[in-house]
């Protein structure tokens, strides 16, 4: 079994969405949002779902001056087109049925601050000209008010559609992508990422004991295994809720494949099964080693006989391997 889970986090700027990461990619990712957070232009993250750009839109915040004042989330995709435009730019009182009293928007709560326009891509055609004169004049009126309302917002915008597509369908104003596509951050899948899915699994375990009040040593061999060879398709979020249910439905001290419930036969991350060649004959030399000392009651000196080396080399790769006896 592997060690004890590593508490150790990456690094953390905030309780609520803690970045973890190790990967090269990720790490020269941030460099450039170091530099892009030291400007007022409005940036694009790019990428598919479950990636994490909330994350990634945090951390622009954080490390920008900005960072004493708001930070406003609003999801484009989750509310219909006349509550959505209420949502960013409030309204005043009677400006609609139950509007009983005035309101102020998300882009008025986010003043000197950051705004976080996710799922862009999905903003009804009909307010994103009101979009751009927020990026363009800094200005608005509420719903249902002829008074303008000057803010100092901030704009960082994230989606997974292609932008540039939809332009050219007419579903997406060009003017807008353009003041939008400033500073594009593209954010890769975690299966381009492979070296934090252990980090990540960890993290969110220790998460989930917290929430159900349950002890796991941490994840097995073959449970990390099946992590690192799948492929993913709802990326970090995906892999969350995968833990979360290893969590709630495990039985034993350590997480195992069968805790997962993910399908690999269809699933398999060929990129990282073409680069781990080095991962899969240890893990093929593990599960042997494993199965023959089973067999012979875990003397070595039997063992070695039935593997044909010596018991020195056995135990130097017992050693090496870290095979343990399964509890």
């Amino acid at each position: 079994m592997l060690s004890k889970i590593d508490e150790k986090k990456i690094e953390t700027l905030n309780e609520k969405n803690t970045l973890i990461t190790k990967s090269p990619v990720i790490l020269e990712i941030m460099e450039i949002i170091d530099r892009v957070a030291q400007s007022d232009s409005s940036v694009l993250l790019l990428g598919e779902s479950g990636v994490g750009k909330e994350v990634f839109a945090e951390q622009i915040h954080l490390r920008s001056s900005r960072n004493n004042a708001a930070f406003i989330r609003v999801n484009c995709a989750a509310l219909p087109e006349n509550l959505l435009e209420s949502e960013l730019f409030g309204h005043v009182k009677g400006a609609f049925t139950n509007a009983i009293t005035n309101r102020k928007g998300r882009f008025e709560l986010a003043d000197n601050g950051t705004i976080f326009l996710d799922e862009i891509g999905d903003l009804p055609y009909s307010l994103q000209a009101k979009i751009l004169r927020v990026i363009q004049e800094r200005k608005f009126e509420k719903v249902g008010s002829d008074t303008t309302i000057t803010v100092n917002v901030r704009i960082v915008a994230a989606t997974n559609k292609n932008l540039e597509e939809q332009v050219q369908k007419n579903e997406f104003r060009s003017d807008l992508y353009y003041r939008l596509n400033v500073l594009p951050v593209i954010i890769p899948p975690l299966r381009q990422r492979t070296e934090d899915i252990h980090e990540l699994a960890n993290f969110f375990l220790k998460k989930f004991m917290n929430e159900t009040k349950k002890q796991y040593n941490g994840f097995s061999h073959d449970a990390l295994d099946i992590m690192l060879s799948y492929s993913w398709p709802g990326n970090v979020r995906e892999l969350q809720n995968c833990v979360e249910r290893a969590c709630v439905i495990g039985k034993n001290k350590w997480i195992n494949p069968d805790d997962l419930f993910l399908k690999t036969g269809d699933n398999i991350n060929e990129e990282v099964i073409e680069r781990n060649l080095k991962t899969a004959v240890n893990k093929f030399k593990t599960n042997f080693i494993n199965r023959v000392l089973e067999e012979n009651n875990w003397n070595q000196t039997e063992a070695a006989r039935v593997l044909a080396i010596q018991r020195t080399y056995l135990s130097r790769l017992i050693k090496e391997l870290n095979i343990t006896p399964k509890e």
